[in-house]
């Protein structure tokens, strides 16, 4: 397990994490720093405990945001997937209907 100093508000911490999982981590941390960092600017300083608290419930509302996003989203591809067999079907319907229509005027001139 690698351990990775990560920094937020300023103030060292050292966190554990997978191997290979270092790069990620850092990230995560540099986004929630951000985060409390801006809480901090837009409400004062909280006490540490709070301040991480606000920042994570804030970061836990955007994330809860993009999940709705993303479930409109999947619901509307389905709908359009729907739709789009839908249609197929009646183009292959029509396709069909064309060429049997098609065939039996051949026949009737062949004939």
């Amino acid at each position: 397990m690698a351990q990775v100093t990560i920094e937020v508000n300023g103030r060292p911490y050292l966190v554990g994490c997978e191997d290979g999982q270092e790069a990620n981590l850092r990230e995560l941390a540099a986004l929630f720093d951000n985060q409390v960092r801006q809480v901090s600017a837009d409400v004062g300083n909280l006490g540490e405990t709070r301040l991480f608290l606000m920042g994570a419930l804030l970061m836990a509302d955007e994330l809860a945001d993009a999940k709705t996003k993303l479930a409109r989203a999947h619901a509307e591809l389905n709908r359009i997937r729907t739709s789009q067999g839908d249609a197929e079907g009646r183009a292959i319907a029509a396709l069909d209907a064309a060429a049997r229509r098609i065939e039996a005027l051949a026949e009737k001139t062949a004939g």
